[in-house]
């Protein structure tokens, strides 16, 4: 593997370890609390929801792998140098910008960042601006990403034949 495709795997990573995490905080947000021995949890409150929780465990693995499976494949098919530039940046920081929009979800309650106003789930917050904006731009940078890998795996196995 070339310096970037490893480089991708640590962030892949990192995001990974920040998704791992985030594990538990959705047990907390279940228990109530931290277990510090069996039968005895000391008791407090996490912010969200378990349901945002599972989404920031979830979302931040699966964004991990993504990003990681990716460095494999480019470098398996060997894309050209701006190929693998372009592809670099475009899946390291949709990472990067779907795990703000989990933690910003998770911290703007109802409202989710799914809007950049109110929405008939709760009121806007910043938690909810700063967990949109990235994501919303990313959601469109990922699909061409994409496009751009499918368009290289076809035209690289129309010339195997």
């Amino acid at each position: 593997m070339n310096k970037r495709e490893l480089k991708m795997v640590g962030h892949g990573s990192i995001i990974m370890i920040i998704g791992l995490l985030a594990g538990f905080g959705l047990v907390m947000s279940l228990v109530g609390g931290f277990e510090i021995y069996p039968t005895n949890i000391l008791k407090f409150e996490m912010p969200g929801t378990p349901s945002a929780w599972v989404r920031a465990h979830s979302g931040g693995i699966m964004n991990g792998l993504m990003i990681i499976l990716v460095a494999v494949v480019m470098n398996k098919m060997q894309l050209p140098t701006f190929t693998c530039k372009k592809l670099y940046w475009m899946l390291v920081g949709a990472g990067y910008a779907n795990t703000l929009f989990y933690y910003g979800g998770l911290f703007a309650g109802n409202h989710r960042a799914l809007t950049f106003g109110d929405n008939p789930l709760g009121k806007t917050s910043i938690a909810g601006v700063i967990g949109i904006l990235p994501a919303l731009i990313f959601a469109f940078v990922l699909i061409v990403a994409f496009w751009i890998l499918m368009k290289s795996a076809f035209q690289k196995a129309k010339e195997s034949n």
